[in-house]
């Protein structure tokens, strides 16, 4: 399927292992609904591609190294190649992205659209993630939400309309960008910056060595830097100090380790994410989950079974399409938005 539910699998330097799309067509869309019953996180991560987040109901903050922005229903944003970022939901809703890289839309390398647009704008230091106000910006939100609907529906030529689309936002982004890109060249390239190095560094050393008793000395000295500018560099960029973020690597570890081990204990999961105590982990867990670690276990394993029944149901839609393309009614699933190919 071209659209499915999110998810982030990261390597020790946060890049993302998973590839979007294929060689052929590199992009991918994603679809996740959260609920109020306690929030989604999506860690810290990056990747060559570029990627667009809509908020399609609901509230959710978007993260990037020194910045902030609160998306609400009908919002948009686009954080570009090689950019760390961080997704977080606020309320009950629905997100949509799509990931890609510039490539599709630029071609060869050496073509004018690749020199002339897309090189510029992806190494442009000015332009890390761009904020769009859903009631200001109707256009370029309207044109992902076509380029979102053909990549779900897969018609015959879904690949030219994805491309249009995606280039029409490109466009846009550097007609916004325009001054800045004329001056690229004497910039660092985007995502290279001394803070975005330091603190790949500094995570990769946390994520090597959470389950261990990590100190503020030890991250500093993974970017050879002393505690005080440790400290400062943390807070520039992702608004938290170091030892606040091992506090919540660590339970996030912990919350995948209950999901993939229905059948472990609490404090199976506590040590496996390096707290000395089930208590103590509980106690963190229910501050950043806002519920206890089984409450968890429990909502997750219970909205896995509706997304693996939707997909089920999705699987009977295709198998129900009429000669025309359309689908029947028997065919089409209640937890789907109308009858697109989505894994909700």
């Amino acid at each position: 399927m071209a659209v499915g539910s999110c998810s982030v699998h990261i390597n020790e330097s946060k890049k993302e292992l998973i590839p979007h799309g294929s060689l052929a067509f590199p992009c991918a869309g994603y679809q996740e609904p959260y609920s109020m019953d306690g929030k989604r996180e999506f860690p810290w991560h990056w990747h060559e591609e570029m990627e667009m987040i809509y908020a399609k109901s609901g509230v959710l903050t978007v993260q990037i190294p020194g910045k902030s922005f609160q998306l609400k229903k009908g919002d948009f944003f686009v954080a570009n190649s090689n950019i760390l970022h961080y997704i977080v939901t606020a309320s009950e809703g629905e997100l949509q992205s799509l990931v890609f890289h510039p490539m599709l839309v630029a071609g060869d390398q050496e073509s004018v659209f690749a020199v002339r647009y897309i090189l510029p704008l992806t190494q442009n230091t000015c332009f890390d993630g761009c904020y769009l106000e859903g009631e200001k910006y109707p256009e370029e939100i309207g044109a992902f939400c076509q380029a979102f609907a053909a990549l779900a529906a897969e018609a015959p030529g879904y690949e030219f309309a994805v491309r249009e689309h995606l280039s029409r936002i490109c466009l846009f982004l550097c007609e916004h960008y325009r001054e800045s890109m004329a001056e690229a060249g004497t910039h660092e390239r985007a995502g290279n910056s001394q803070d975005n190095l330091r603190v790949q560094a500094m995570l990769r050393y946390i994520h090597q060595h959470y389950q261990e008793s990590v100190t503020l000395s030890e991250i500093a000295g993974a970017a050879a830097l002393s505690e005080r500018e440790c400290l400062r560099c943390f807070r520039r960029t992702l608004q938290m100090s170091p030892m606040q973020y091992v506090l919540r690597y660590k339970v996030m570890q912990g919350a995948e380790f209950l999901c993939g081990n229905p059948n472990r204990s609490i404090a199976d999961a506590a040590a496996s994410c390096g707290f000395d105590s089930p208590s103590h982990f509980s106690k963190m867990f229910r501050r950043y989950y806002n519920c206890t670690p089984r409450e968890y276990r429990r909502r997750e394993t219970a909205q896995k079974g509706e997304r693996v029944s939707c997909e089920k149901s999705m699987n009977n839609v295709e198998e129900r399409r009429n000669t025309d393309g359309s689908i029947s009614e028997s065919g089409k699933c209640g937890l789907c938005i109308h009858s697109e190919r989505v894994v909700c």
